[in-house]
């Protein structure tokens, strides 16, 4: 192996082999830090790790004293179903009858609220909870509370009355007295409410559809319970055609959701760009090791067929380019990872400078797409400076 490594080195071109190295390493880079600096961002604009969310909007009916109803008909839901823009729509169910809930805290009195539940269907739900079921015959209803309100407890109520602030941990192992009430005082049921969760999305308390419905029909059975709140899931945030539809039909939509839509689609845009680039130079550098490759085997023809007269086998001849090949490779994977790293914890900090409660993305899709990247081109170029051999193999004669 030695042997034959010094005998083929000798037509090699450090200048060319740099010049793939370097272009190499900077497509490698440009696609791992695009895909990277996607996760690390990304919560910055769906409020909630690991989620994209802004493509969703809540719609409701503009009010007025002249027609008197906000809710929303069959036919106007299945209109909005039917737009280009939608993916699909979810319809909140509101409780129809009175709602209490009462909880102590230590070191205070029990406190009580009349209060409200509202639904959604489960795939609009950002927060994944198990047990998030009702059976009617059950205790215990559980409950997502807006992190919102957590806020206003901790920064308003909770510190203008000397009350101890509430961590999402601290709410979650508190029990509520629920109690169900209909309008005309005759049914009553008491039950517990626990807290499964918080989200970001709804800026309501939730409850399991099943249990608003099944609760709806037992202290509420003539009431209209028509959903006013719709939530739509769109495609594309940026299409033009959502805010002009909804306005054309009279309907409002949270316009800062819809912006902050815009922002993260158009960053998806921008990464993709960025990545589609780097893909390229990658390519790009890779076609230029396999011209050099090819143009040294080529310079080497007459000592390859007289390598393989004498008994070496083609195997044995291939070796040592496709070790060049894997190990330059190699070398700009994890050249590629160091920079990554250091570039990384650069730009996080200017992150964290304006967004402190961010969490540190995870680095293993940027790994793992490097990993892809380095096994694809090394099989590549083995294939490749294989067949090379292989041709000069079948005219050495």
């Amino acid at each position: 192996m030695t042997l034959i490594w010094k005998l083929l080195r000798q037509h090699i071109s450090i200048l060319q082999l740099a010049g793939f190295f370097l272009a190499n390493l900077f497509g490698m880079l440009i696609v791992l830090l695009s895909v990277q600096f996607y996760q690390d961002v990304r919560p910055v604009f769906s409020q909630e790790d690991g989620f994209i969310k802004n493509d969703y909007l809540i719609v409701n009916k503009q009010f007025s004293t002249l027609t008197g109803t906000t809710a929303f008909t069959a036919a106007e839901i299945d209109d909005i179903s039917q737009q280009p823009f939608c993916r699909q729509v979810g319809a909140f169910t509101a409780t129809q009858y009175k709602v209490g809930a009462a909880f102590s805290i230590e070191g205070m009195s029990q406190m009580g609220t009349e209060m409200f539940f509202e639904s959604v269907p489960d795939q609009f739900i950002d927060t994944k909870t198990p047990g998030w079921h009702f059976e009617p015959d059950g205790e215990v209803v559980p409950i997502i509370l807006p992190r919102s309100y957590l806020a206003l407890w901790n920064f308003g109520f909770a510190q203008s009355h000397k009350l101890p602030k509430l961590t999402e941990s601290t709410i979650g192992n508190l029990e509520l007295k629920i109690v169900l009430r209909s309008k005309d005082g005759l049914n009553t049921r008491i039950l517990r409410g626990v807290v499964k969760g918080f989200t970001s999305r709804l800026n309501t308390i939730l409850a399991p559809e099943s249990f608003v419905r099944w609760s709806n029909s037992e202290f509420a059975p003539n009431e209209d319970a028509s959903p006013t709140q719709l939530i739509v899931e769109v495609s594309n945030p940026a299409d033009d055609r959502i805010l002009s539809y909804f306005r054309q039909k009279g309907f409002e939509i949270a316009e800062d959701k819809l912006d902050a839509g815009k922002t993260m689609y158009f960053l998806r845009i921008i990464c993709g760009i960025v990545m589609s680039v780097g893909l390229l130079i990658s390519i790009l550098s890779f076609y230029i090791l396999m011209l050099s490759i090819y143009l040294l085997v080529q310079k080497n023809t007459t000592k390859l067929q007289n390598l393989l007269l004498i008994g070496y086998s083609p195997r044995r001849v291939s070796l040592p380019y496709q070790m060049l090949t894997v190990g330059m490779n190699l070398g700009v994977l994890l050249l590629a990872l160091v920079v990554l790293h250091y570039a990384r914890q650069y730009y996080l900090v200017l992150i964290w400078s304006v967004f402190p409660q961010l969490r540190e993305a995870d680095i293993m899709p940027a790994i793992i797409l490097g990993l892809t990247l380095f096994v694809v081109v090394s099989i590549f170029n083995i294939i490749a400076v294989r067949q090379k051999v292989m041709a000069i193999w079948r005219n050495r004669q």
